[in-house]
């Protein structure tokens, strides 16, 4: 069975996946077994399956060639081979709708003064959070990615970044708890 599929990332972001001599390009080829044919000019990556079915992971490789067209490194795209980590990718159209100033000003509460907020969400919700042009993207899995895409949506929103954080930390609490009770029974 073979897989083909074509995704398409901005030109400035094709280094990045390429990486220092190739080195990201043939560690996202070994670890999912494909092949990744890459067109500098027009952004568009052609991930195809090769090698033994078994170990083909075609679907993650896109996810991850996604998540570093969205800005992230290619360290942090790597973890969606661990666990159960999932990319989800937010469009702050949907909060700010066309309007190019309220996407900056949303950007900026994500972000926060020197990086603190987006390093305080990312630390209490055990994720990875990449802000770049008109979207949002997280790389966690599924119950902390809830948490988080939550935060996003209440912060984007105009929610106070304190009462976000605490309600980060309370389900950590939660989640700490059910996991001591688990070990308790």
């Amino acid at each position: 069975m073979s897989f083909q599929q074509m995704v398409r990332i901005p030109g400035d972001r094709i280094a990045a996946l390429i990486g220092k001599s190739g080195s990201s390009k043939i560690t996202i080829e070994e670890s999912c077994h494909v092949s990744l044919e890459i067109d500098g000019k027009s952004g568009e990556v052609a991930i195809t399956s090769c090698g033994d079915v078994e170990k083909m992971e075609p679907f993650k490789a896109v996810e991850i060639v996604t998540a570093i067209g969205r800005g992230f490194s290619p360290e942090n795209a790597m973890t969606l081979l661990q666990g159960q980590n999932t990319l989800h990718v937010i469009n702050l159209r949907d909060f700010a709708g066309k309007s190019s100033s309220a996407i900056e000003r949303i950007k900026g509460r994500l972000i926060g003064e020197g990086g603190r907020a987006r390093q305080n969400m990312e630390n209490l919700s055990n994720t990875h959070i990449s802000i770049y042009g008109k979207t949002v993207s997280v790389i966690g899995d599924a119950a902390r990615l809830r948490l988080v895409v939550d935060a996003i949506a209440s912060i984007s929103s105009g929610s106070m970044h304190g009462a976000v954080y605490g309600r980060l930390e309370a389900a950590n609490r939660r989640a700490k708890q059910e996991r001591m009770k688990l070990w308790e029974d």
